[in-house]
């Protein structure tokens, strides 16, 4: 399954939930993301710009893209950044192919 990194920012009202309710999200986080087809490979509360990065693997990109809706659809979430990922390997690949399809493109003024 393709491989996604979410990158969670919370909302006032989301800051203001886990003050009030502490809680570990896991299991909420993972529900959702088990729902949709999908398995959370690793979640994390983060320092900067982000407070969560997850980590998922997806069944395809409208999947994570749902998930993402839910969790800003609630209020909690003020913003919510999913991008695909791929290992070194599997980018190797796109590079040959983008190599291969190299010959057939022309530029812009060309």
């Amino acid at each position: 399954m393709p491989l996604f990194i979410s990158y969670v920012q919370y909302s006032n009202a989301g800051i203001k939930g886990i003050i009030d309710k502490p809680a570990d999200r896991t299991e909420a986080i993972r529900t959702v993301i088990d729902k949709a087809g999908g398995k959370l490979l690793a979640a994390y509360m983060t320092t900067g710009p982000h407070d969560v990065v997850l980590v998922t693997e997806q069944p395809d990109g409208s999947a994570a893209v749902a998930i993402g809706m839910v969790a800003a659809a609630s209020g909690a979430v003020a913003r919510i950044e999913t991008v695909r990922a791929w290992t070194f390997g599997e980018f190797k690949g796109i590079a040959e192919k983008a190599s291969r399809l190299a010959q057939a493109y022309t530029p812009p003024g060309r």
